[in-house]
């Protein structure tokens, strides 16, 4: 019971912040003049981190790579485990434009507050959806602002390494833009799916890896990219839960 109740309260406190950051986000988005939306979108990530610190559950160690001047763009990549995934990696201090699907920006509220920060829409059902989300993302890098990409395209479903989709490294490459891979653990419970109740995630971990330049690097070059990414990643998860890389990992069981 005392979960149940916890959950709503938790909820009670995401609505308030949301009520509260939507005008805000209006007004910033009003007066930003800067083409990339730079301080808007950063007033939105600190959004997800004011949620992420309502829940007492939820308790992230961020460690690694952090030398990071995000009027720099990367390409950052990150493994996928949990809708808390997001506030919680809007914990670091950097702006960043997000991937996601179409539905979530036709969602009220939310879906607005994306569109006022510039996150960047695909419609998984058109056929030139690669070609407009590098539009977008082209846009914004070419601005000096870094992009944001899942390239395992969904969440995990059971916590290992899904396959990963090339589209990220393939854009890295095009525009010669380095990829910041990040590492997130311990959010596989936190907000299950199909539900409204949070689960208990004491020992949540997001760990930044070193840059990885695209400079020099070809078409011809992008499945290699992807594959050491995959694996940097990979390895880390590995490392964290002492267990063999085969052991999680998705493709191995294909």
């Amino acid at each position: 019971m005392w979960e149940v109740i916890k959950s709503i309260l938790i909820w009670i406190g995401i609505v308030i912040l949301v009520i509260v950051w939507l005008p805000l986000l209006a007004v910033s988005r009003l007066f930003d003049r800067d083409p990339a939306r730079y301080r808007t979108g950063k007033l939105f990530r600190k959004l997800g981190k004011y949620i992420s610190k309502i829940n007492p559950n939820w308790q992230i160690v961020i460690t690694g790579y952090q030398d990071i001047d995000d009027r720099k763009p990367y390409i950052m990549v990150c493994n996928h485990l949990s809708q808390a995934d997001i506030p919680l990696i809007s914990n670091l201090p950097w702006e960043m434009k997000w991937i996601a699907k179409k539905e979530l920006f036709d969602t009220p509220v939310i879906g607005w507050m994306m569109k006022l920060a510039g996150d960047i829409s695909v419609d998984r059902e058109a056929r030139d959806r690669r070609k407009q989300t590098y539009k977008q993302a082209r846009f914004y890098l070419r601005h000096n602002c870094s992009v944001m990409f899942f390239p395992e395209g969904t969440r995990s479903r059971n916590g290992n390494l899904n396959r990963f989709k090339a589209g990220a490294f393939d854009l890295a490459i095009r525009e010669q833009i380095p990829i910041l891979p990040m590492v997130i653990d311990g959010t596989q419970n936190t907000l299950p799916k199909r539900s409204w109740k949070f689960g208990v995630a004491k020992h949540i971990k997001l760990k930044i890896l070193d840059p990885i330049s695209t400079e020099e690097l070809e078409k011809s070059d992008i499945q290699k990219l992807t594959n050491e990414v995959r694996q940097d990643i990979l390895d880390q998860l590995s490392e964290w839960r002492e267990q063999e890389p085969s052991k999680i990992d998705n493709v191995s069981e294909d």
